[in-house]
């Protein structure tokens, strides 16, 4: 069956006036924590006049398409000089272990005179909804499976007990075409705190798709895995939203074709569709997404319709 995704609109873009010095422009990487009703705390990765991103968030009610509250300062800064997330912080997704309610993040790096690097950590959601720091050590740093850079986590329970991961790992700056090689790999754990690395989860194939960034994944209804993520063919192209389908989370099939959204002829997501979270809620399927300039535009919902 056809997916196709109907968008309903930009939701929310942030305003540099009147805004808090850590969260004067962008909110990329949307993250809703449902609250009550219709309304999610969408958490977002916004940006300081040096571009080093904090968390932020507005309280949305879905259905009538509506900010209720922006909440004006951040719930979460990126972290002091030699901290691994001392130049920002990207948000993944969320999921509950052992009854707390953890969020993961890609922790930036931009050292002088270095390249950029990522590494994951983690956050406490608390009852309140508000956000702490699980503690300053890593989650996942690199090693000889991932041994450049990681970014963007997304951990779910596994149907067969224990959790799955995937998330993003760096293999060359310049895969000889000008693009880095950034694929989506997998890992799994007993408990979501200790993790096995099993390697590259999504293929790749260079100047076609080999950047991917944002994997956001959920079962269908029969119990297979999809997954949405964005991703650059390595061609020039701005960001793209691509597709992948699995029968075990592990080994998966490439389905660019299948991912049911592009960018739109005009407006604030004509240039780039970027950093999907799909969700479910009162029997639709919703999907936040970026556009233009990596969420200098905001972000926006889409349903799905078969």
């Amino acid at each position: 069956m056809t997916k196709y995704w109907k968008k309903l609109g930009q939701l929310y873009v942030p305003k540099a006036s009147g805004q808090h010095p850590k969260l004067i422009s962008h909110a990329a990487n949307p993250l809703p924590v449902h609250m009550t009703g219709d309304v999610y705390r969408i958490f977002f990765s916004g940006r300081d006049d040096q571009n080093r991103s904090s968390v932020g968030a507005v309280d949305v009610d879905i259905v009538q398409l509506k900010v209720i509250t922006e909440h004006h300062s951040p719930f979460f800064e990126h972290g002091p000089v030699g901290s691994f997330y001392s130049d920002g912080v990207s948000i993944g997704n969320c999921y509950e272990a052992n009854g707390i309610q953890y969020m993961l993040f890609m922790g930036w790096q931009n050292p002088p005179g270095g390249h950029w690097r990522g590494d994951i950590g983690r956050l406490i959601v608390t009852q309140e909804f508000s956000l702490q720091l699980e503690r300053d050590a890593l989650l996942m740093g690199i090693d000889s499976t991932d041994p450049i850079s990681l970014s963007y986590p997304w951990v779910q329970a596994s149907p067969s007990g224990g959790f799955d991961m995937w998330y993003g790992s760096t293999l060359t700056w310049d895969a000889g075409n000008g693009e880095m090689l950034h694929v989506i790999q997998h890992a799994s754990s007993d408990d979501g705190s200790h993790w096995n690395r099993s390697g590259l989860a999504v293929p790749y194939e260079l100047g076609f798709a080999q950047a991917f960034s944002r994997p956001t994944v959920v079962l269908n209804d029969d119990n297979n895995f999809e997954m949405w993520f964005s991703y650059r063919s390595g061609t020039g192209e701005k960001y793209r939203i691509g597709y992948a389908k699995s029968d075990n989370g592990r080994n998966w099939t490439l389905a660019l074709e299948g991912s049911g959204i592009d960018v739109s002829e005009s407006g604030w997501d004509s240039e780039m569709v970027e950093y999907p979270f799909v969700f479910d809620h009162k029997g639709e399927r919703y999907m936040l997404y970026n556009g233009n300039g990596f969420g200098k535009t905001g972000f926006g919902l889409a349903v799905l319709d078969d």
